[in-house]
């Protein structure tokens, strides 16, 4: 069953299913035997009318009616999910026998079984279950098999060759259902993903352009009294270093809420690169980073939104160095692939990911690192989406982590 089973929604569902189930069940198996053992007699004028004596007998019926009084108490327990296994194992076990009792050391040909065997197959795709779906066509064709093992009976092949082509239309059914059911999970959660970011969005923008003024008027008094007093106080660098990052902050903020539109144009990502390295050169050296450039060139010019690349890798590359605070080595390789697109690694030497936390990078708001906000990275994403190209992250704890960012050459032929 997909999803939890401790789920009120679920248990319902299950339990409305399971009752449908059982009316269906007990509708089948007595209409069957009253049309087997009372009807065609009297129609054929051929045996006698009535249950059979032999075997279980009138015990049979009654074990299969008590079934359901056991199924009942677990469905008053909320424990809907166990009773089709109850009614699977128990039907096939009391058949099995009742048939080797009425049949073993008998000249009777065999001809027992109840159509209620097809319907635990066949209706097997509406739990949306695999395992008792490859259960109900396992004991239903073992039954059989059994059976005609024991008695040496070639008469079981018809109802075999049934029950197994009656498997494989319920096996396609349940593949579809269940293709379906995560068709319609992965929709849910895409608008809810939408609704967040829109929720997010709308707070983002108020608050950014709410702190962003007072926090100009902040850092130009910082400037002045620094420039006033340059030699009486060492912490006004470190005041305006935290401004400047609260203004990071503020302006991946400032995006989420209102997200710029791409203006592409064409580009060298030499230049691009070249820009990163200018900007986070003073934290690489005050970090102890060293940083290499590896370029397959000659690279052809990049149809992008320069402005939006710079601080993609801006954040990758503060990303990696704030990684490695005891020093290290970034390695930043870039390469064309079939003349369509580039590839961008960044690879660092620090304290690395760990591999459940990686599906969560790029979430609004989750982050690693202890003074992070979340925001970086989910901007680079946004980003890099608009430029119609991937990320890719993969790393180890202790060894580093290693960022692929994908990017077709020209927008042209990536939209063909």
């Amino acid at each position: 069953m997909i999803g939890s089973p401790k789920s009120p929604r679920l248990i319902s569902e299950e339990t409305r299913t399971i009752k449908f189930f059982l009316v269906l069940f007990y509708i089948f198996f007595f209409a069957y035997d009253i049309f087997n053992f009372y009807i065609l007699p009297i129609y054929t004028k051929r045996g006698v009318s009535g249950l059979s004596d032999k075997g279980f007998g009138f015990w049979y019926h009654i074990a299969i009616l008590g079934l359901l009084s056991v199924s009942l108490y677990f469905i008053k327990k909320g424990n809907p999910y166990i009773v089709k296994y109850i009614f699977l194992y128990s039907y096939t076990a009391i058949e099995t026998i009742n048939s080797l009792f009425i049949y073993l050391g008998s000249d009777k040909p065999f001809a027992s079984g109840n159509i209620v065997e097809l319907l635990f197959v066949f209706f097997s795709p509406i739990f949306v279950n695999k395992k008792y779906f490859w259960t109900a066509a396992i004991c239903m064709i073992g039954k059989y098999v059994i059976i005609g093992v024991i008695l040496q009976e070639s008469n079981v092949l018809l109802p075999i060759i049934t029950l197994f082509i009656l498997s494989v239309i319920a096996y396609f059914l349940l593949t579809r259902f269940t293709s379906y059911i995560h068709s319609l999970t992965t929709v849910h959660l895409e608008l809810r993903q939408k609704e967040k970011l829109a929720v997010i969005g709308q707070m983002a923008a108020g608050i950014g352009h709410e702190i962003r003024n007072p926090l100009s008027s902040l850092k130009g008094f910082t400037q002045l009294q620094r420039e006033r007093y340059p030699n009486t106080n060492e912490f006004y660098p470190i005041m305006i270093q935290e401004i400047d990052r609260i203004n990071l902050i503020v302006n991946d903020l400032m995006y989420l809420g209102r997200p710029k539109e791409v203006k592409f144009a064409k580009a060298n990502i030499e230049e691009i690169i070249a820009y990163t390295l200018s900007i986070t050169h003073q934290q690489a050296e005050r970090a102890g980073v060293m940083i290499e450039t590896i370029l397959a060139g000659p690279l052809p010019p990049l149809d992008c939104d320069t402005h939006q690349l710079k601080q993609v890798f801006i954040n990758l590359i503060k990303n990696a160095i704030e990684s490695m605070p005891d020093g290290g080595r970034i390695t930043i390789k870039v390469k064309v692939v079939d003349g369509k697109k580039m590839y961008i690694t960044i690879e660092d030497e620090g304290c690395g990911i760990d591999e459940e936390s990686i599906p969560n990078l790029g979430e609004p708001f989750y982050t690693t690192k202890t003074e992070g906000t979340g925001l970086g990275l989910m901007v680079t994403n946004q980003i890099i989406n608009d430029h119609h190209g991937e990320i890719t992250i993969t790393s180890k704890r202790e060894i580093g982590t290693i960022i692929c960012v994908t990017l077709p050459i020209t927008q042209q032929l990536r939209k063909e």
